[in-house]
């Protein structure tokens, strides 16, 4: 209790809340967004390219570095957030380019899907290499740009980091863990004037889960004798496309948002409907009622209805 308390005095103290002028777009500030090949990296590198950002793009095939390339305002970088060597080099790159590094967007990741009693514990740590130490190292590596610029992070997280679901459980699980890093290094950063947000999407298209059903195939993972094997067969049939899902650009502009805002939200939950926003709202509530109940300091419903009140006036 006493090193959450501390934890939760040194976010509240003055001079971790960073008062910055407005952010304006220009060609002088570099952002780098690392899975920027397609879905939510490709549609906000080029809303920021178009919008006067000098956009780094990372991307790990040559025919995506080709084509980011092609973009005005954007230099495609070969970036594997799992590779260190390739970390290094894309630091030494935007530092030799000498615009310095103004914004960081954590976007890459994957999924990896199955029953958490059967996952290999291989698949497990390929989620969590990417989706959690993937952030982590990027981060680590051009945090001395990002402190000289009093710059922006951002991660890309999901309603999964609020909402568990039966066979995403890996999924979530590193998705819950991006909330939690993005709250210690906000405390962490905010000395140095450095914003740091992580910005929720709910359904859109992209091709991550195109991705994850080619992985399982690839490893032969069909569920036959699995004790979930009619719920496995019945993934691996489904359409994994997203086609019918909305195109991303509002997560894009959530993007924009949180490198232009004078503050930044720590939180930005991009949902394409209503439905979606009351089930992660609904899953938030749900856990908060269950840590309150029965527990020997348990609040009242109107103790309750006031900390949500403080809460959302931002006290």
């Amino acid at each position: 209790m006493r090193h959450v308390m501390t934890l939760a005095l040194f976010t509240l103290l003055p001079w971790a809340s960073p008062s910055q002028d407005e952010a304006t777009p220009s060609a002088q500030r570099a952002v780098l967004v690392t899975g920027a090949n397609s879905g939510i990296g490709r549609t906000t590198t080029e809303l920021l390219a178009k919008s006067g950002f000098f956009v780094y793009a990372g991307a790990r095939k040559d025919e995506d570095l080709a084509e980011l390339n092609k973009i005005a305002n954007v230099q495609a970088i070969r970036l594997d957030v799992t590779k260190q060597d390739q970390i290094d080099a894309a630091v030494e790159t935007v530092r030799a380019a000498g615009r310095g590094l103004y914004g960081l967007i954590n976007n890459a990741g994957v999924a990896v899907v199955g029953p958490l009693i059967e996952l290999r514990e291989q698949d497990l740590a390929f989620q969590f290499d990417v989706n959690v130490f993937g952030p982590y190292r990027v981060t680590k590596a051009f945090a001395p740009m990002l402190i000289d610029s009093k710059g922006r992070v951002a991660t890309t997280g999901s309603i999964s980091g609020t909402v568990s679901w039966a066979m995403g459980g890996a999924y979530s699980m590193s998705k819950f863990a991006v909330e939690a890093y993005t709250d210690a290094l906000a405390a962490e950063l905010a000395p140095f004037g450095v914003g740091v947000s992580v910005v929720d999407p709910g359904s859109y298209k992209s091709e991550i889960m195109t991705n994850t059903r080619q992985r399982m195939l690839d490893a032969g993972y069909t569920g036959k004798g699995s004790r979930y094997e009619r719920q496995i067969q019945s993934m691996l049939e489904a359409p994994w496309d997203r086609s019918e899902f909305d195109e991303p650009d509002d997560v894009a502009q959530a993007f924009l948002a949180v490198l232009t805002a004078k503050e930044p939200r720590r939180r930005v939950m991009v949902v394409p409907d209503r439905e979606e926003a009351e089930i992660t709202i609904r899953a938030a509530l749900q856990r908060v009622a269950q840590l309150n109940e029965n527990q020997p300091h348990a609040f009242d419903r109107e103790t309750l209805i006031r900390m949500l009140d403080e809460a959302m006036a931002g006290e």
